[in-house]
C-alpha cells in the first residue's frame, strides 16, 4: 500500500524525487537536529496520482489526519482550536525550485473565533488580527484564484487613508477593518464565504498545490529550464512560527555565499516583525544580517553557526529562510541556492581550494550555458551616459530595452521583436511571462532574496531591485526619479545588473572580460580566473576534441584563440558571394564547355587565395572544407524581379542578350523545394567541373602552404551523400586532380576525403559509404529537417510556438538534438560506419556541436570532435570536460 505522507523525521536529502525539494531539505536540518518546526510531507505521488484521477487518491486524506494528530501532540495545540489555536503554513515543493509554482499560504487555521484565542495567548490582538489578514489575502489570492491586485489595492488604499506607507503604522482596529474588506472582497470575486473550518482551509490549500503544477506560469517555467512535466510536487505542512509578534520578532533569507557575485561571506536580508513572505515579496527594504547582529546577537550568531553547518553538509551555497520568534530562531527552509553565473564559477573554484570539492565536482557545477552568459557583452566604460538612479546588483549583465510595466505588455512587444525592460514595483509569480522574455528587470522595492532577484538568477536575467529612488506607477506606465526625470513606457533605457545602476537611453556595450581573455588579452579579474581554472581542466579531462566552424580565416585565427582544435566545417559557398557573384553566372550561362571553363579558371585564383589563407591560419591543425552545398540558383537573380526587369526592359527595347540567358537559367534552375534539389553531390556530378575546380583550388593551397614550411591538413568533404556510388564519382575525380598537383608542384600531398551525413539514406547505409570515406561528419541541421520532414526556415516562425506549447518536443530540435529521432540515425551511422572502417573519424558540424546536452550525447555515442561557431568553442570545451566527469 502506498505512503503518501512522511514526517519530517522520516526522510532525508536524497528523497527530492518523492519529498520534493523543500521537503527532503526539511527531513534533513531535522535529522541535523537544527531548530526546525515540525511537520509533515504529503508526497509528489499524491500529486501524480490526484492528477491523473482528478481527486485525491483514497486513502491521502486518512493519512493526513493521522499526521496532523501527531503534529498537534508534539505541539500541545490543536488545528484551528479556538481557546488555544495551532495553526500550520502550507507549501508547494517540486524536487527543482520552480518560481511558477503555488505561493505559501501562512496562518491556516485562524478564523473568526481562533483568532480571538490567539490573541488571549500571544496577549496580542493586533499580532492575531494582523496574522488573520495576511491568511485571507494568501488564501484569497493562491486558493481561492482572486487577482493579488484586489488585495494590494485595498491595503494601500487603507495605508493612503491612515497618511502612512509601512504596514506597521496600521493599528489593530484598522487590520480589523482591512479583515472585513479582504472577507466581502472574497464573497464576492470567488462566489463563496471564507471558510470557516480550519480542516478545509487545509485540504483546499493541499488540492492548489496540486492544481498549481498545470498552471501557465508553472508549465511555462518548466519549459524555459526544461523541467520534465511528469514529475508532479509535494505539499509541506509545518507548524507556524511568527516573524509578525513584535519588534524582537522578524523573518529572513540568507546566503551562506553571496549568490550574484560568488564573494566570500555570508549575506541576507532581515525584515523585523515580518512574516517571511513579506522578504521575499520586497513590501518593505529589509536590513542585513549584520545590522540583525545589533539587533539579536544571540539568534545572529546562532543563524551564522547553522549557516556554516548546511554548507559544510551539503558542500555547497546554500539558500536559507529563517524566523526569529521573540528572540527564538527556527530554520524554515534551505536549499542549494540559484546563483549567477558569475558567481557559479568563483564559488567552484573557492569550494575546491577550501577542500569541499574537488575539481571534477566543481567543474560539474557549472555549465555551459553560464559560460555562453558570461560571454555577452558589457556596457562600456568610456561611454557617455546619464545615471537615473541606483539600486541593488541582483542578478548581472548589461540590459537594454523599452520601459514596460506589465507582463501583458512584455509578451506583446518582445513578440514583435523589440527588446523589453520589465519595470515593477515588486514581482510576483504572476509576472513570470513577462520575466522570461525581458531582457532585464528593475524593481523599486526589494533586495537580492526578493522574488525578481532570485527568479532572475535563475533564469539568467539581469536584474536591479530596490530601487528606492524609483516612484513606479504601473497604471499610467511610467517611473519618476525622485526629484528628477520621468520614463514613460517605451522610452529605452539601459540597466546594470553588476552595479545596479540605471541608465537613460541606450547606453553602448563592448566585450565582456571573457571574451578580451579569451581573444588573449590579460586581464586581471576573479570571475576570469576562475573561468580559466576550470575551462583548462575540463581541456584536460575531456576526450572529445573541439572544432569551429570558419568560412574566412579571420573567423579561423579567432576561433584558434578561443581553442579551436582545427576546423570541422568551412563553407565555400560563402565564397561566392559578392564580385564572385557575376564568375558564377558566367559559368551557368556558358553556352559550351570552353565558357564553362574559361568562368571556373577565374574562379581558381581566388578560391586557391581563400583556402591558402584559412590554412595559415589552422597551420598543424585539421581543416573539413565541405564542396559547394546549395544550389546554383541561389547564386542567381530572383526569378519574379528578374522577370519583371526583363518585361520591362522588353518595353523599352532594351532586353540584350545575356539577359535573356540569364532568364533562361533562372528559370531552367527554378526549383519548388531546392533543399531537396539540385545540389551537394548532385551538383558535382552534373557539373562536374565545379567540385574539380575546388579540390584543385584546396590541394594547390595545401601544396602552396607546404612549400611555404606550413603543416597543412585538408580534409575534403562532399555534402548530401546519399549513395555510395555517388561517393565514389566524386572521390576518383579528387584523386585525379591530386594526381595532377603532385605531379605540377612535385609535392607530396596528404588530404583526407570523407562526407557529411545529412540524409537518413546516409545514415541508415553508413556501411556501405565508410568503405569510400576516411571521415563522416553529421550535418544534423540538415539531418534534422530531412528526419522530422520540415524546413526550418519555413516552420519556426509558424508552428513551432504551438508545438513547443502542447510538448511535441520540450526544446526546438535545431536547438537542442532529437537524441530519440535524429539522435537513432547517428548512433546507426556510427555503429555501421565504425564496423565497415574501424579507423573512421567521426564529427558533427552542425550548430548542435555547441549544444551543452547535445555535446553530452555526441561524447556518449563516440564522436571523436564537435564543431561550432568561434564564439561556441569555450562553451563547448567546457561541456565537453562536464560530459567527461559525469
Amino acid at each position: 500500500m502506498t505512503t503518501y505522507v512522511h514526517d519530517f523525521s522520516d526522510g532525508d536529502k536524497d528523497q527530492k524525487d518523492l519529498l520534493g525539494g523543500k521537503g527532503a531539505n526539511l527531513a534533513e536540518m531535522t535529522n541535523l537536529g537544527l531548530p526546525v518546526p515540525p511537520g509533515f510531507t504529503i508526497t509528489t505521488e499524491a500529486c501524480r496520482a490526484y492528477l491523473a484521477a482528478g481527486h485525491e487518491p483514497d486513502g491521502l486524506a486518512d493519512e493526513v489526519s493521522a499526521h496532523l494528530a501527531t503534529l498537534e501532540a508534539a505541539m500541545g495545540r490543536r488545528l484551528g482550536d479556538p481557546a488555544d489555536p495551532l495553526l500550520v503554513s502550507v507549501r508547494s515543493g517540486a524536487k527543482f525550485s520552480m518560481p511558477g509554482m503555488m505561493e505559501t499560504v501562512l496562518n491556516i487555521g485562524l478564523n473568526d473565533e481562533s483568532v480571538v484565542g490567539l490573541a488571549a495567548q500571544s496577549d496580542d490582538e493586533r499580532f492575531a488580527t494582523d496574522s488573520y489578514r495576511r491568511l485571507l489575502q494568501m488564501f484569497g489570492s493562491t486558493v481561492l484564484g482572486i487577482e493579488s491586485e484586489v488585495f494590494a489595492e485595498a491595503h494601500d488604499a487603507l495605508k493612503k487613508e491612515r497618511g502612512t506607507v509601512e504596514d506597521l503604522d496600521l493599528g489593530v482596529d484598522d487590520l480589523r477593518a482591512l479583515v472585513a474588506t479582504y472577507k466581502k472582497a472574497i464573497l464576492e470575486h470567488a462566489g463563496r464565504e471564507f471558510p470557516q473550518d480550519p480542516r478545509e482551509q487545509m485540504d483546499l490549500a493541499v488540492r492548489a498545490v496540486f492544481d498549481s503544477w498545470n498552471t501557465d506560469r508553472a508549465v511555462l517555467y518548466r519549459r524555459q529550464e526544461q523541467i520534465p512535466e511528469d514529475l508532479g510536487t509535494a505539499v509541506n505542512i509545518q507548524a507556524m512560527v511568527f516573524g509578525n509578534r513584535g519588534m524582537s520578532s522578524g523573518s529572513g533569507v540568507c546566503f551562506t555565499r553571496d549568490p550574484a557575485s560568488g564573494a566570500q561571506g555570508v549575506y541576507g536580508d532581515y525584515l523585523q516583525n515580518a512574516q517571511g513572505e513579506d522578504v521575499v515579496a520586497g513590501i518593505r527594504n529589509t536590513v542585513s544580517l549584520a545590522d540583525l547582529a545589533d539587533l539579536d546577537r544571540t539568534s545572529h550568531d546562532e543563524l551564522l553557526a547553522i549557516m556554516a553547518t548546511l554548507e559544510k553538509h551539503y558542500r555547497d551555497m546554500c539558500d536559507i529562510e529563517f524566523t526569529i520568534e521573540r528572540g527564538k530562531l527556527w530554520m524554515l527552509q534551505t536549499r542549494v541556492g540559484k546563483r549567477t553565473p558569475e558567481a557559479a564559477f568563483r564559488i567552484a573554484v573557492h569550494m575546491v581550494d577550501e577542500g569541499l570539492i574537488d575539481l571534477d565536482e566543481a567543474l560539474r557545477r557549472v555549465s555551459g550555458a553560464q559560460l555562453a552568459q558570461l560571454m555577452f557583452p558589457r556596457f562600456d566604460p568610456g561611454a557617455e551616459r546619464t545615471l537615473l538612479a541606483t539600486g541593488m546588483n541582483a542578478s548581472p549583465g548589461a540590459a537594454v530595452g523599452k520601459a514596460v510595466f506589465d507582463w501583458g505588455t512584455a509578451v506583446e512587444w518582445a513578440e514583435r521583436g523589440e527588446d523589453v525592460i520589465l519595470v515593477r514595483k515588486e514581482t510576483s509569480p504572476d509576472d513570470l511571462h513577462g520575466m522570461v522574455v525581458a531582457k532585464g528587470i528593475l524593481t523599486s522595492r526589494g533586495g537580492k532574496t526578493s522574488h525578481a532577484a532570485v527568479v532572475a538568477r535563475g533564469m539568467g536575467r539581469t536584474c536591479v531591485c530596490g530601487a528606492e529612488a524609483l516612484d513606479v506607477d504601473t497604471k499610467e506606465g511610467r517611473f519618476t526619479v525622485r526629484g528628477g526625470k520621468t520614463v514613460h513606457e517605451g522610452d529605452l533605457i539601459s540597466i546594470d545588473g553588476s552595479t545596479g545602476e540605471i541608465f537613460d537611453g541606450a547606453v553602448p556595450v563592448v566585450d565582456s572580460h571573457v571574451v578580451r581573455y579569451f581573444e588573449g588579452d590579460d586581464v586581471d579579474d576573479p570571475v576570469v580566473s576562475a573561468v580559466t581554472r576550470l575551462v583548462e581542466h575540463a581541456d584536460s579531462t575531456r576526450r572529445l576534441r573541439v572544432r569551429t566552424n570558419a568560412d574566412t580565416a579571420p573567423d579561423a585565427a579567432r576561433a584558434r584563440r578561443f581553442g579551436a582544435q582545427g576546423i570541422g566545417l568551412c563553407r565555400t559557398e560563402h565564397m561566392f558571394l559578392g564580385d564572385r557573384r557575376q564568375l558564377v553566372e558566367d559559368l551557368i550561362v556558358a553556352d559550351d564547355d570552353a565558357g564553362q571553363e574559361a568562368a571556373l579558371q577565374a574562379l581558381l585564383p581566388l578560391q586557391r587565395a581563400d583556402f591558402t589563407e584559412i590554412l595559415e591560419a589552422m597551420d598543424g591543425l585539421p581543416v573539413t572544407i565541405r564542396l559547394i552545398d546549395p544550389p546554383l540558383h541561389e547564386f542567381l537573380p530572383d526569378l519574379t524581379e528578374l522577370s519583371v526587369a526583363m518585361a520591362v526592359a522588353d518595353v523599352r527595347g532594351h532586353r540584350k542578350k545575356r539577359q535573356r540567358k540569364l532568364l533562361e537559367a533562372v528559370t531552367r534552375l527554378h526549383e519548388q523545394n531546392p533543399m531537396l534539389g539540385l545540389r551537394g553531390v548532385r551538383l558535382g556530378i552534373v557539373i562536374p567541373g565545379l567540385f574539380t575546380m575546388q579540390a584543385r583550388a584546396i590541394l594547390e593551397a595545401t601544396a602552396a602552404r607546404v612549400r611555404a614550411g606550413g603543416a597543412p591538413q585538408p580534409e575534403i568533404m562532399i555534402p548530401l551523400v546519399a549513395s555510395v556510388r555517388e561517393l565514389d564519382l566524386v572521390r576518383h575525380r579528387i584523386a585525379d586532380v591530386a594526381r595532377d598537383v603532385a605531379e605540377e608542384t612535385g609535392i607530396d600531398l596528404a588530404f583526407k576525403v570523407g562526407t557529411m551525413i545529412e540524409l537518413p539514406r546516409a545514415a541508415l547505409t553508413a556501411g556501405q559509404i565508410a568503405g569510400s570515406a576516411e571521415f563522416f561528419s553529421f550535418g544534423t541541421n540538415d539531418l534534422t529537417q530531412m528526419t522530422w520532414g520540415f524546413s526550418r526556415d519555413d516552420v519556426e516562425a509558424s508552428f513551432f510556438g504551438t508545438y513547443l506549447e502542447q510538448g511535441v518536443f520540450p526544446v526546438s530540435p535545431f536547438e537542442s538534438l532529437d537524441t530519440e529521432g535524429v539522435g537513432s540515425l547517428v548512433r546507426t551511422a556510427v555503429r555501421l560506419g565504425r564496423e565497415a572502417r574501424p579507423d573512421l573519424h567521426l564529427g558533427v558540424c552542425g550548430e548542435h556541436g555547441g549544444d551543452p546536452a547535445s555535446i553530452h550525447f555526441f561524447d556518449e555515442v563516440g564522436l571523436d570532435y564537435v564543431s561550432c561557431s568561434p564564439f561556441r568553442v569555450p562553451v563547448a570545451r567546457l561541456e565537453a570536460g562536464r560530459s567527461a566527469v559525469r
